[in-house]
C-alpha cells in the first residue's frame, strides 16, 4: 500500500537496544553464579565460549551510560536463572539478584524504561541434568524462579517478557545452542514451557497488576516458493508451525489446529496431564514482542521426492518429507554470514501479527551481523546503518497501515558473541575490543551507528539520513 503521507510514530516510543544474560555479562563463575547450559556445551569450532564475553558483569555502569549518551528509551535485558538460583532450583543467590537490582537502578536514573526478559536459552545446568524442559518439575523451577523475579524487581519493572525464541528452540536448537532431540520430546519441552509461561503470565498478573507481560519469539513472513497451490500449502502450514503455534497459545490460550494436526500426523503430541489446556486458555498477555531478522520461504517436499540441499542458518526454515521445503528466496540479497536481509517482509510481519491478533506490538530483536573493523579507534559501519534505516522505514509504514507498535530494539546495544558465530560477528553499536581468542583491553568505542541511532531516538524516527 502506497501513503501520500506517513504517520509519526507515537509518543513516548520505546526506542532501544537488546542484549542477552549469557552472550554479554562474562563473569560465568562468579559471586555464586552456577553454570548454565550455555556454558558447558561444546562450542562451535573456532569461536569463543562465553566465560567472559563482553565483560559487562564488570562494565555495567560505564555500558548503561553509553546506552544514556545514545538516547535510550529503553534498554532489553536477560536475567540470567543460574546467577539468581545456582542450582535452578535451590536457594537463591543474594549477589545475583543484587547484580540485576542495580543494573535495574542504573537505567532507571537516566530515565531508560527496563524491559526484562527472564529466560534466554541458558537453563541453568542442574536442571539440565534432570531431564531440562522434558522433566515437568521444570515448569514448577521456572515459576518458583520468576515468583523471585516479581518479588524483589517488580517494584522497578513495568515490562517483562517470558521466554525468548522458545520457537527456535525448538526448531533450531542446535543452532542457538539448546540441542536437538526428537520431534515427540521437542514438542514434550514446548508444551512444558507454554504451561510455565502461563503461569508465569497469571502470577505476574496477580502479583503485579499495575505491569505488563509478553512473549518474545522470533516471528517472520513465511512465502511461498511459488504461486502453486502446494507451496501456498506448505507456506501455510510452516506459518503454523512457526510463528502462530507460539502467539495463538499467547493470546487465545489454543493450540493452532493445523499444527496439533501435524503433530498428530507424526506422532509428536504432547503428553498433558488434567488442567493443562485450562492453564493455557486462562493466561494471556498484554503484548507480543518478537524479533525478527527475515522472511522465510518454502516450498511443497512431497513424500519420496529427493531435494537437493542447500544453505542452512537459523534463519532459514528447516525441511520435513511431506511437509514443507526450506528454500532460498532469489529476490533478496545475503549478509557476509548468510542471511538473507527483506526490510519488506518486516513491514508483512508487522501488519499479519496486528490483524491477527491485535495486541500492541513492541519489536525486541531486529540488527545485522558484521565483521566490523576498528580504524583508528572509529568503526565505519554505514552496511549496519543501511540495514537499520531500511527496516525502521518499513516499520514506520506498517505504523502508517494501522499497526499498534510501541517500541523497537535493535540486536545489539553494544558487541557480544553470537550464540553460534563467536566474537567475529559484531551487532552492536558498541565496539568493544577483543576477538574470539584474545581477550585484549574490552574497552569500549563508539561505532558510525551509534551516533546514527541517537539522532534517530532524538528525532522519534524522523531523522533517518547519516
Amino acid at each position: 500500500m502506497y501513503h501520500k503521507k506517513l504517520k509519526p510514530f507515537k509518543k513516548g516510543f520505546l526506542w532501544g537496544s537488546a542484549t542477552s544474560a549469557y552472550q554479554v555479562e562474562g563473569a560465568w563463575d562468579e559471586d555464586g553464579k552456577g553454570p548454565s547450559v550455555q556454558d558447558v556445551k561444546e562450542i562451535v569450532p573456532d569461536t569463543s565460549d562465553f566465560k567472559v564475553a563482553t565483560d559487562h558483569y564488570h562494565h555495567m555502569q560505564e555500558d548503561i551510560a553509553l546506552l544514556a549518551e545514545m538516547g535510550f528509551k529503553t534498554y532489553r535485558f536477560s536475567i540470567s536463572w543460574s546467577r539468581v538460583i545456582p542450582d535452578g532450583d535451590g536457594e537463591v543467590n543474594p549477589k545475583g539478584l543484587q547484580f540485576y537490582s542495580d543494573l535495574i537502578d542504573e537505567c532507571l536514573k537516566y530515565g531508560i524504561e527496563p524491559l526484562v526478559t527472564v529466560y534466554h536459552f541458558d537453563l541453568p545446568q542442574g536442571l539440565a541434568e534432570k531431564g531440562g524442559w522434558e522433566n515437568r518439575a521444570t515448569i514448577d523451577a521456572f515459576v518458583r524462579y520468576c515468583d523471585v523475579l516479581f518479588d524483589n524487581l517488580g517494584d522497578r519493572v513495568k515490562l517483562w517478557l517470558t521466554i525468548n525464541e522458545q520457537n527456535m528452540m525448538i526448531l533450531h536448537g542446535a543452532a542457538v545452542g539448546t540441542g536437538e532431540s526428537t520431534l515427540k520430546s521437542l514438542y514434550q519441552q514446548n508444551h512444558h514451557m507454554l504451561v510455565a509461561q502461563a503461569m508465569v503470565m497469571n502470577n505476574c498478573h496477580e502479583k503485579l497488576p499495575h505491569v505488563k507481560i509478553g512473549p518474545a519469539p522470533n516471528i517472520s513472513a513465511v512465502y511461498p516458493k511459488s504461486n502453486n497451490p502446494a507451496d501456498v500449502q506448505a507456506a501455510d502450514l510452516y506459518t503454523a508451525i512457526r510463528n502462530w503455534l507460539y502467539l495463538d497459545i499467547a493470546v487465545y490460550g489454543v493450540y493452532n489446529h493445523q499444527v496439533w494436526a501435524y503433530l498428530e500426523e507424526n506422532d509428536a503430541l504432547p503428553d498433558m496431564e488434567p488442567g493443562d489446556l485450562e492453564i493455557l486458555k486462562s493466561a494471556e498477555c498484554d503484548f507480543i514482542a518478537f524479533n525478527y531478522y527475515n522472511s522465510s520461504t518454502v516450498q511443497a517436499y512431497p513424500a519420496g521426492t529427493e531435494r537437493k540441499a542447500g544453505k542452512k542458518d537459523q534463519q532459514l526454515s528447516d525441511s520435513q518429507e511431506g511437509f514443507f521445503a526450506g528454500s532460498d528466496n532469489e529476490h533478496l540479497p545475503y549478509t557476509e554470514f548468510g542471511w538473507q536481509i527483506d526490510p519488506t517482509g518486516f513491514r508483512t510481519t508487522i501488519n499479519q501479527i496486528y490483524s491477527r491478533y491485535r495486541k500492541p506490538l513492541i519489536v525486541t530483536e531486529n540488527g545485522l551481523g558484521g565483521i566490523d573493523k576498528l580504524e583508528d579507534g572509529k568503526v565505519h559501519d554505514n552496511y549496519r546503518i543501511d540495514y537499520l534505516r531500511n527496516h525502521i522505514e518499513q516499520m514506520n509504514l506498517a505504523v502508517t497501515d494501522g499497526a499498534d507498535v510501541f517500541g523497537y530494539c535493535t540486536w545489539s546495544a553494544i558487541d557480544l558473541i553470537s550464540t553460534h558465530q563467536g566474537f567475529r560477528k559484531r551487532y552492536g553499536f558498541v565496539y568493544v575490543n577483543r576477538e574470539d581468542f584474545d581477550l585484549k583491553d574490552l574497552k569500549r568505542y563508539r561505532k558510525d551507528s551509534f551516533y546514527w541511532y541517537k539522532g534517530v531516538i532524538a528525532s522519534n524516527g524522523e531523522k533517518l539520513e547519516g
